[in-house]
């Protein structure tokens, strides 16, 4: 079998005028990259990267020609492809057309997450019994209490119960935006809200010092938080994780922010973690989500990836270390998860259930594809 055309679009949503804020930076409520990978045998797999930074560099790469370069290859050799696309982070050709490191990293994931859809649909199984089959359904939570300019606690409050009524059983909130003590008023009013029979994370996306991260954990424990995530300022995360995970008997995570599967290993090398949160569209794909997976088993730690629920459950489902998925059933803070693809994966009183069909199992929107959609390929 051999790729014979590569079509790749831009996901955006539109500027609500009203940003979501985690602790020092915002995020998009939709900045995706989607490649559609054609073969000659007329079978099509999908592949997602995620990007919280200017998207336009993988624009670049794009019309410069990086899609040409998997035009003629096998995509049932997934391992020999995304090889052949992350050399190219050290190679001179990289360097002459302009194209980031971090350009190369997400288009590769892209790629790898189809080739790997249309190995799934030529063996006629789905991804997570190809990847292993330890389960169909997978816990999954959801991320909320973001801040926002002008959110008071009323509507927090209201936000929170929207959630809730949804069904969750888990529930991922943000601090590290505001002081301490005021970040403790909200994540308590989160824990009113939800009550005491459901998970509460807390979330500080690398914004707090070492000093502050040691007091806020010791301040959330009467909250009971299932995990602090991403705890410590990024230039010295492995040591502080380390010296906080000394100070504390909440579970530490971490790993959405590294850009290649070798940073994640790191964090394991450091026994600091207890959950590792690789993300497969931000760097690496399937083909080294898997190998991540397998690292995490063997090492005693647990998996739950960043972002893109619908992707990463296959991962989760598959390896005894799965532990959850993260969803985000607020339209306002991300909605492509609602609308990019045709009956998706039922997600209910915090369970997702993986469908049966071949590969990702996953149909397009040509609707949501015409609304949020820029072809660029």
């Amino acid at each position: 079998m051999k790729i014979t055309k590569l079509q790749a679009y831009i996901l955006r949503a539109p500027d609500t005028g009203r940003p979501h804020w985690v602790s020092h930076f915002t995020v998009p409520r939709a900045s995706e990259i989607l490649v559609r990978v054609q073969t000659d045998a007329g079978v099509e797999g999908i592949g997602l990267a995620t990007s919280y930074t200017p998207i336009e560099a993988a624009v670049h790469a794009f019309r410069s020609g990086i899609g040409e370069l998997i035009v003629g290859d096998d995509p049932l050799a997934p391992e020999q492809l995304y090889q052949k696309l992350f050399a190219l982070t050290w190679q001179r050709r990289s360097h002459e057309k302009g194209w980031s490191r971090e350009a190369v990293v997400r288009i590769s994931a892209a790629v790898d997450i189809a080739a790997w859809d249309i190995l799934g649909k030529v063996a006629g199984l789905p991804l997570y019994r190809l990847f292993g089959g330890y389960r169909s359904e997978v816990p999954c939570y959801v991320t909320c209490a973001y801040y926002r300019d002008g959110k008071t606690p009323s509507e927090l409050r209201d936000e929170i119960q929207m959630l809730k009524a949804q069904g969750h059983q888990g529930f991922k909130a943000k601090a590290g935006g505001l002081p301490l003590g005021e970040d403790l008023e909200r994540l308590a009013l989160v824990r009113e809200i939800i009550g005491d029979d459901k998970d509460l994370m807390v979330d500080v996306n690398r914004g707090w010092d070492l000093a502050t991260a040691i007091d806020g954990a010791r301040l959330l424990e009467p909250l009971r938080p299932r995990w602090l995530e991403e705890p410590v300022r990024w230039a010295d995360d492995r040591r502080e994780l380390k010296l906080l995970a000394q100070k504390t008997r909440i579970p530490l995570s971490a790993g959405e922010s590294e850009l290649t599967s070798y940073g994640c290993r790191a964090l394991l090398e450091e026994e600091a973690i207890q959950i590792l949160q690789f993300d497969c569209t931000m760097m690496g794909g399937f083909t080294e989500g898997r190998k991540l997976a397998a690292l995490c088993e063997m090492n005693h730690v647990q998996i739950a990836p960043h972002h893109d629920c619908f992707i990463h459950a296959h991962l989760v489902a598959a390896s005894p270390a799965g532990c959850i998925v993260e969803s985000f059933t607020d339209p306002e803070r991300d909605p492509l998860q609602a609308e990019l693809f045709e009956d998706p994966p039922a997600i209910a009183r915090g369970r997702l259930k993986l469908k049966e069909q071949a590969g990702l199992g996953l149909a397009l929107s040509e609707a949501a594809l015409k609304k949020f959609g820029e072809r660029i390929l």
